[in-house]
This record gives structure tokens, C-alpha cells and sequence, in this order.
């Protein structure tokens, strides 16, 4: 387990390093000066040269590119260029909403995708699995920002039961996290069904029965259990997918995450505050790879990292 876990953590370093040079060259490529948005369009030509050598965006590329690295190494990604507040304490401050909305979003997934692909799949062919199938396809189909603004018309504007955005109470996270994981909750009811068709087929299942466990035991403890490292593999995959997502939802619902930040920085084009949100959206994805692959083992203990 441990050279698994050191081999993958290694390998994760080309990975990250290829994220920030990717992040880097395509901020440094999006037109439009920074120093420029900041004093206006009225500014002289004078202070936008001398906020640019202030700001150190007159030195070459390479140079910004290396200090940069030093920085994200050392964990100092710089500071805003509109704010002027280190770049690393805005993220931590803006984390917790992005997370907060990340894990009900997959609540709200899991919550509904596993007992409607169970459903589907113990009962093929009738009703309830046309229903779900059905359910499916409308949550693939439709993007979440459509579907965001339309929960908000008809459950805050039409019915008044919820609020239309901020963050604050428990309320406030109902639309967001039902806009955001509708959508994986349609691909993880879709993947348990046609995972647990394949296990229910096994003969291990046919001999649980025999053995007098009932249905339930048979499909719930024998082949759910054995059909959830596809299952698993989907969720971590799509935590990463949730928070890239959570930009268009908490744009939508003005919830004040990452998102919402990463956007606000590219209309400034704040460079060192869109290369952090980029960043650690891309830590996340790496460190959710890496958890799944360490989860495995302990759902499947037929599988030896070694």
C-alpha cells in the first residue's frame, strides 16, 4: 500500500507541473491588459506602464513563469492584482462554500441515482425501470444552466418556498445542489443499473438464494457490494466534474465559492487569482483519483495494490 501510494503521489507531479504551465500560458494569452482594467480606459499610457512594473507584468514570460513556480510551490501563489489580498487566503476563504455545495450536490446524486438504479435493475423491464431509464435521460439532457434558473422561477419566485441566492441557511443550498447534481445523479443511476444487471446474472447470486437469503440480501449485500468499483470510480471522478460545474451554479445562485471567484478574476483578468482557482481545482482532481483508488481495496478485497 505504501509503494502504491508513493508511486502515485509521484507520478501526480508531471501532472500538476503540466496543469500550471497549461494555466499559465493560457492566461498570459487571453487578450486584454490587467493594469489597463484596473485604472480604466481613461488612464495614460504613463500609469498603466508604471502599474504594470509595479505589478511585475512587464518582465519577461520565462521569469513570471519561474517565479510563479517558486510560489506555488512554497504555496504562495501571489496576490490579487485587483484586490491586493494574497491569492492563497482568498481561496481558503472561499473554499468552504464551494465545498459545502460540492458535497450536497453529491448527496442530492447519490441520494437519488442509487436507489433508482437498484430499483431498475432488480425490476427490468417494467414500469419502474422505463421510469427511471426516463429520469435518466431528462437529467443527461438538460444543463444546469437551464435548469438552474428555472428552479429558481418556480420554487422562489412562483412558490416562495426557497430563496433565490446567497448562502446562509440550509435553504440556500437546496436549488444549488439539486441544479448541480442532477445531472450525476442521471450518469450514477445509469451506471448502478447496468453494473448490478451484470453481477445479478453471476452464479454466486443464484447460490445466495439457494442458501435461503432473501432477494433483498441476495441483491443488496452479495451484488451491489461486488457492482460498487464502477460505481466508485464514477463519484470520484465526478467530485472534480462538480466543482468545475459549481462556476455556472454558483454564478447562477450567486453562492460565493471558487467559482464564482474564478469567474469574477477572468473578467478582471486577475492572472495570479485565476491560476489559483485553476490550480486547486486540479489538486482536487488529482487527490480524488488517488482516494479511489485507495477505496478500492477496502470495498474489493480482491484487489492488491501490490
Amino acid at each position: 500500500m505504501l509503494r502504491f501510494l508513493a508511486r502515485r503521489i509521484a507520478l501526480t507531479i508531471p501532472v500538476l507541473l503540466g496543469v500550471a504551465t497549461l494555466v499559465f500560458s493560457l492566461i498570459h494569452l487571453i487578450p486584454g491588459d490587467p493594469a489597463q482594467a484596473m485604472l480604466g480606459e481613461s488612464a495614460s499610457p504613463q500609469d498603466v506602464a508604471e502599474l504594470r512594473a509595479r505589478l511585475g507584468l512587464d518582465r519577461p514570460l520565462l521569469e513570471q513563469y519561474g517565479r510563479f513556480l517558486r510560489g506555488a510551490v512554497s504555496g504562495d501563489l501571489g496576490r490579487s492584482l485587483r484586490t491586493n489580498q494574497p491569492v492563497t487566503s482568498a481561496i481558503i476563504e472561499r473554499m468552504p462554500a464551494t465545498f459545502e455545495l460540492a458535497a450536497a450536490a453529491m448527496f442530492v446524486a447519490v441520494a437519488v441515482a442509487i436507489p433508482l438504479g437498484i430499483a431498475a435493475a432488480v425490476w427490468r423491464g417494467t414500469a419502474v425501470d422505463h421510469g427511471a431509464t426516463t429520469l435518466s435521460l431528462l437529467g443527461i439532457s438538460i444543463p444546469n444552466f437551464w435548469l438552474g434558473p428555472l428552479l429558481a422561477i418556480i420554487f422562489s419566485i412562483e412558490l416562495g418556498w426557497l430563496p433565490v441566492s446567497g448562502r446562509g441557511t440550509w435553504a440556500h443550498l437546496v436549488l444549488p445542489a439539486v441544479s448541480l447534481g442532477a445531472a450525476l445523479a442521471a450518469i450514477l443511476a445509469r451506471m448502478t443499473r447496468a453494473t448490478l444487471l451484470e453481477e445479478l446474472r453471476e452464479q454466486y447470486v443464484v447460490a445466495a438464494r439457494a442458501r435461503g437469503a432473501s432477494r433483498a440480501r441476495a441483491v443488496v449485500r452479495h451484488a451491489f457490494r461486488n457492482s460498487l468499483i464502477p460505481v466508485i470510480t464514477l463519484i470520484g471522478l465526478q467530485f472534480g466534474a462538480v466543482l468545475t460545474g459549481a462556476v455556472i451554479t454558483e454564478t447562477i445562485f450567486a453562492w460565493p465559492g471558487i467559482g464564482r471567484l474564478l469567474i469574477q478574476s477572468i473578467g478582471f483578468r486577475d492572472y495570479p487569482l485565476v491560476q489559483g482557482c485553476i490550480l486547486l481545482i486540479a489538486v482536487t482532481y488529482v487527490g480524488m483519483n488517488l482516494i479511489t483508488d485507495l477505496l478500492y481495496g477496502l470495498v474489493d478485497p480482491r484487489i492488491r495494490y501490490e
